[in-house]
């Protein structure tokens, strides 16, 4: 066999692999656009329930 059908197999062999890493990296970089496009949805955590604690706090700290 010559070097260049060697390096052609090899090559054949490696790039299914090779393009399934790529895809896999790619995707989440391609995806990022399509999110920020305003098609009205929004993923947003929950809100928080304010319990007041902060303002005791700073009042109780500044009397110290």
């Amino acid at each position: 066999m010559s070097i260049m059908t060697q390096n052609s197999r090899s090559f054949l062999h490696i790039l299914p692999r090779a393009m399934l890493i790529l895809t896999m990296l790619t995707a989440p970089v391609l995806a990022v656009p399509v999110l920020r496009a305003d098609t009205g949805q929004t993923i947003e955590a929950p809100a928080l329930k304010k319990k007041g604690i902060g303002f005791v706090l700073l009042v109780s700290l500044q009397r110290s």
